[in-house]
């Protein structure tokens, strides 16, 4: 290279400060359409999110309306309808259903996110299906390539209301299998077991202290599948 050649800035921090697109932390708040879910977003606004950070609301939807109850709060009415006769009624029921169930999980997901708007931080609702909810979750956040997520010790699941104050199964699979911090955020009820309300952090393994999570280079824009562009705070 001639030495003689102008200089182009570095993308050093002063820089990377300079320019919001090359800021941003993408954080990932996963939920489950519970009250547990609700709580982990209004806590990541009130205590975890800065300027510039781009939130994205990530739910694993069940491949199958049947297997709602064992996916958080979902309402039971949406699966009391539909037991047809057979035949081409019953498919017609069980689509029906589907069709309910994915309306009913946008609205409840755009319901969780209004923190998100309140507070005017970036966000983008991203659904997907799957059958295994633990091992899909850790897939998305490697593949979006998230800063960190967050979510709530329990809530996900029929078990959930389990007495002791472990983590439930799907945060604590993400605590291990996850590539980056996992934020796990405690549901009021069990700040009276000792835990400290909101503060536990795990990140692949083991505790770790509550720290930023490093700026990132965003070098292009990510394509969000199954996301409605809608639910983009501008």
């Amino acid at each position: 290279m001639n030495p003689q050649s102008p200089v182009r800035p570095e993308p050093d921090h002063p820089a990377r400060f300079a320019l919001p697109s090359g800021s941003n932390r993408k954080i990932a708040i996963a939920v489950d359409l519970s009250d547990e879910s609700a709580y982990a977003v209004r806590w990541a606004v009130q205590n975890y999110l800065r300027p510039g950070d781009t939130v994205i609301l990530l739910h694993v939807r069940p491949t199958s309306v049947l297997y709602g109850a064992d996916w958080g709060s979902i309402d039971q009415t949406l699966t009391s309808d539909g037991d047809g006769d057979g035949g081409d009624s019953s498919e017609e029921s069980r689509q029906k259903m589907e069709d309910e169930f994915d309306n009913f999980t946008s609205t409840k997901a755009t319901d969780l996110a209004q923190p998100l708007v309140e507070s005017q931080t970036p966000f983008k609702i991203h659904i997907v299906k799957d059958h295994d909810m633990k091992e899909r979750l850790c897939l998305e956040v490697e593949r979006l390539g998230l800063s960190a997520v967050i979510m709530g010790s329990r809530g996900f699941g029929a078990s959930k209301r389990a007495s002791t104050g472990r983590l439930g199964s799907v945060s604590d699979y993400c605590v291990h299998h996850c590539v980056c911090p996992v934020v796990v955020v405690r549901y009021p009820e069990e700040s009276n077991g000792g835990g400290i309300q909101g503060k536990d952090i795990v990140g692949v393994g083991e505790k770790i202290e509550l720290h930023p999570v490093p700026e990132e280079e965003v070098e292009h824009e990510e394509e969000y599948h199954d996301a409605s562009e809608e639910h983009k705070v501008e």
